[in-house]
């Protein structure tokens, strides 16, 4: 989806935040009449009669009849392919894990959970007719929105054509619009090259070629600030205007970093789906690495709080969305291959030792005596895209499309 930002009036923001509070409204009543429904009773309210039944309900409460019926039905079809989705999800879990029962697996899905005041702010409009998008200049552009009229938004490129848009206000009090079009898959530049990338926590991304990239951060100044912002979060009244202050501070940090994240995400899966033909991953289950391991009262985690950092780690690295992009701008071009051992073997002669890792950076095989970079190392491994069953029996080619200008330096 295309997405820019949009900059509403104060009377159109109130206007935008009651056609949210309806559609949250109407995404809630769903999960309510959802849950009354048991086995034996018969089927659970389907779309078109709960079309039906908010008909009825329009003209019998005057508070819900003045809210846009668009807005208000597209929730409920938003709510029906969110469950639609769930089942799908869980049926193809609960195959994986009589599949597989040996492996470890992340817990199933949940069903679609309650939308939340300031947290799920959003609504989506369908039926999007060509003159309901114009352009005003060169930077400004305008979007009608049902029984609101125009809203202005920042034309920062092409918008494409789509049938619908969604609407949306993050924690930071931004809103944006996003036209639900898929953008065209970037071709394969045809040279026949493959990239293994290796997703850490030190670096966000190792290729075969020798490149270590990372993923921006927080700058040490606003990382600084970020603490002393959660210790005061941590002091504050509960309730309080100022505590409230203190979490609106915190989000625009988090929004910061994320944004700064995204882009990574999007400027590196462009520049990797337009340099390779064919780009291998690792098969991870995120979800499943970055799962609390605080336990249960009748069994509690061990060391929870360095699991926490560790998962916070992940996961401000961006690696599932790395691999979302990637698939998206290079469909078909994106190959799992299995992570055991690409650490601990060695891409030269094929030796497997856990020895041979030295330290997080530094990799010396202990059978070719080969010194490298390690994240390299298993990039390498990752872009063979197959196991190495012992030393020497292989056949594995050395490292893949190094680059010279971007190789590691060997390590003494």
């Amino acid at each position: 989806m295309s997405r820019y930002r949009l900059y509403p009036t104060p009377t159109q923001e109130v206007a935008l935040l009651e056609h949210c509070a309806s559609a949250r409204f109407m995404w809630n009543l769903a999960i309510e009449q959802r849950s009354w429904w048991q086995p034996g009773r018969g089927s659970p309210p389907g779309f078109s009669l709960q079309c039906r039944q908010l008909t009825d309900a329009r003209a019998a409460f005057p508070w819900l009849g003045e809210g846009s019926i668009i807005v208000q039905q597209q929730a409920l079809r938003d709510f029906h392919q969110a469950w639609s989705n769930y089942v799908a999800a869980l049926r193809t879990w609960r195959s994986r894990v009589a599949r597989l029962p040996t492996e470890e697996h992340s817990g199933p899905p949940g069903p679609p959970s309650w939308r939340k005041r300031g947290i799920d702010e959003g609504f989506r409009v369908v039926a999007v007719k060509p003159g309901n998008v114009r352009r005003l200049n060169r930077h400004w552009g305008a979007v009608k929105v049902p029984k609101l009229g125009w809203v202005r938004f920042r034309w920062s490129r092409a918008v494409p054509t789509a049938t619908s848009y969604r609407m949306t206000r993050d924690r930071v009090g931004r809103w944006h619009v996003a036209f639900a079009a898929i953008p065209p898959s970037i071709p394969a530049p045809g040279n026949g090259r493959v990239v293994g990338v290796d997703r850490g926590v030190t670096v966000s991304a190792a290729l075969s070629t020798g490149e270590l990239l990372a993923a921006p951060s927080l700058r040490p100044a606003e990382a600084h600030r970020l603490r002393l912002l959660q210790r005061r979060l941590a002091r504050g009244k509960r309730g309080s205007n100022r505590r409230a202050r203190v979490k609106r501070a915190l989000a625009r940090l988090y929004a910061r970093a994320a944004d700064r994240r995204t882009n990574w995400v999007e400027q590196t899966s462009t520049n990797l789906a337009r340099r390779f033909d064919v780009i291998r991953v690792e098969d991870l289950d995120v979800q499943a690495m970055t799962k609390s391991a605080k336990g249960t009262v009748e069994r509690p985690g061990k060391r929870v709080r360095q699991k926490a950092g560790l998962n916070r780690g992940i996961l401000g690295q961006g690696w599932g969305r790395l691999v979302t992009r990637l698939e998206q701008k290079a469909p078909g071009r994106v190959e799992s291959t299995p992570a055991a051992f690409t650490s601990q073997r060695c891409h030269v002669c094929g030796h497997i030792a856990a020895e041979s890792r030295k330290s997080q950076a530094l990799f010396a095989c202990v059978a070719c005596a080969w010194t490298g970079n390690a994240d390299m190392n298993a990039a390498c491994n990752i872009a063979a895209g197959r196991a190495v069953p012992a030393r020497g029996g292989s056949g594995l080619p050395g490292p893949m499309n190094r680059e010279p200008h971007h190789a590691a330096p060997s390590v003494a």
